[in-house]
């Protein structure tokens, strides 16, 4: 019996829950059904949209039971949770007190994979995941390699492993099973935390900051998870300058290798910035010698943490083999996602950028740190984090402050204390016009050679569908300003 076939009776008839019928729980279950898993898949929602995706998973063997996410049902084997879903919810808590086994989407796709599945080049951290996951699949493909990128980006990896040289389910929606060399997985903490025996062939962690700590507890047990990456057999890539990552790294029990990259000089076994060039000392062979990757020009959007986004995804690229020169046509490739130092257009001289994907302290800092003079539209649910230390570091650079959001009055009060000279503007409304008043406040404060900076810290949820839907309203409200006469019109 080979591999394959062993799989195959590892899960025929196999009782398994699929907690959550999300994207990544409909792929689950509609994979576990065809390996011959009798799948039961729940979900609290029981709305017009969700009843369809029931009839649709119905068709595959699945039965689904809307309108109670609570209720463990009986005779179960095994529980796929979604990510989203805290351990304390009565279902899965339930079945961990049955002492039946908890699982995610992420840990399934690796318990499928045949002995010939393409290996995984995997990514966490508190912020850059998505920028880098989609950075290293643009560097595999201008290598040759035929690259996915996956996970928590958007492409459940159990879908994608169908088309890894085994029978893990069916591709990408709109795709062909093809062998994929290899898979660029971004990988939350979320999915982490529900993963016990996932080796990727190489990861890293980019960088570690306070997030989700509603979900995971403590700051303890959101590190814990990301730590999960870093398996036995593994090549870790670390952020040296990063002093979590690096410990992290440091303390990684088996990982065969270590790599570092910085925005600094690179020591031996390190990538960094030597004038305008990112360079290898981690990959060339030689401890003496180094490797011209590419220059920083062709990281775009131009940023610092974008630089060390690209040597993060370039120390990947090259532990996989992939050639100097490749690393250089990735990055002049790569196409940057939207909501992300997003340059909108420039009025009147005045700049405007949305990162509106800036939904905590961490990667606000990040934003700002880019710019300077910056006029700074932020607010939001701000999720119990603290944003002294962030407004305490940007203050020197502000030239004025636009507030907006439910948490706006802490970031009030932490300009007050720490910025008390920069004027702010306090938006109360939340209506569909609201983010027009704050742009305009906004521009009303910029001078020539300022930027205007959409860095929320806070999540979107208050005033906005999702982190998109708030940046797309930045972009609009920015269109819709009045521009000068002679002036171009807004470039995007």
């Amino acid at each position: 019996m080979d591999a394959e076939e062993m799989s195959e009776r590892r899960w025929d008839g196999l009782s398994v829950c699929v907690a959550g019928l999300g994207v990544s729980g409909r792929a689950a279950a509609r994979v576990l059904a065809a390996h011959g898993a009798r799948v039961t898949g729940v979900d609290a929602r029981d709305d017009e949209a969700q009843r369809a995706h029931a009839a649709e998973l119905e068709a595959h063997g699945v039965t689904v039971r809307l309108g109670d996410g609570e209720t463990l049902p009986g005779g179960v084997d095994l529980v796929v949770t979604s990510p989203g879903w805290r351990p304390d919810v009565p279902l899965l808590a339930a079945a961990a007190e049955a002492g039946i086994e908890i699982i995610g989407e992420v840990e399934l796709a690796w318990r499928l994979r045949p002995d010939n599945a393409a290996p995984w080049l995997a990514i966490t951290g508190t912020d850059g995941k998505t920028t880098v996951v989609r950075m290293l699949a643009s560097i595999l493909t201008s290598a040759g390699h035929k690259a996915l990128a996956v996970g928590n980006v958007g492409t459940p990896i159990v879908e994608a492993i169908g088309g890894s040289g085994g029978s893990g389910g069916s591709p990408p929606q709109g795709q062909q099973a093809e062998p994929y060399d290899v898979l660029a997985v971004e990988l939350s903490s979320y999915q982490l935390h529900w993963s016990s025996s996932l080796a990727p062939f190489a990861a890293t962690v980019l960088n570690i900051a306070p997030d989700h700590l509603d979900w995971h507890g403590t700051m303890d047990a959101y590190v814990d998870a990301k730590a999960k990456i870093f398996a036995p057999g593994c090549l870790a890539v670390y952020n040296a300058d990063d002093e979590t990552s690096t410990a992290l790294a440091e303390r990684a029990d088996g990982v065969d290798r270590r790599a570092g990259f910085t925005l600094k000089v690179p020591r031996p076994g390190e990538l960094g910035v030597v004038e305008d060039l990112l360079v290898d000392r981690a990959f060339t062979g030689s401890p003496t010698e180094a490797a011209e990757l590419a220059e920083l020009g062709d990281v775009h959007p131009f940023a610092p943490h974008n630089v060390a986004n690209a040597l993060a995804a370039a120390a990947l690229a090259r532990a996989y083999g992939v050639p100097p020169e490749a690393v250089r046509d990735g990055l002049r490739a790569f196409v940057p996602e939207p909501h992300r130092i997003q340059h909108v257009a420039d009025i009147a001289g005045v700049a405007y950028v949305n990162d509106s994907k800036a939904t905590q302290p961490h990667a606000a800092a990040a934003s700002l740190a880019a710019y300077d003079p910056v006029v700074w539209i932020a607010g939001g649910l701000l999720k119990g984090l603290d944003v002294d230390d962030l407004v305490r570091s940007c203050a020197p650079r502000l030239r004025g402050a636009v507030l907006m959001g439910r948490d706006r009055h802490r970031l009030a009060e932490a300009l007050a204390r720490h910025a008390p000279d920069v004027p702010v503007v306090d938006v109360p409304d939340t209506d569909t016009g609201a983010m027009d008043r704050v742009v305009n406040e906004a521009s009303a404060l910029a001078r020539p050679g300022d930027t205007v900076l959409l860095a929320p810290v806070g999540a979107s949820f208050d005033m906005f569908t999702d982190y998109p839907a708030r940046g797309a309203a930045f972009i609009a409200a920015v269109e819709r300003l009045p521009r000068p006469a002679g002036r171009d019109a807004a470039q995007r």
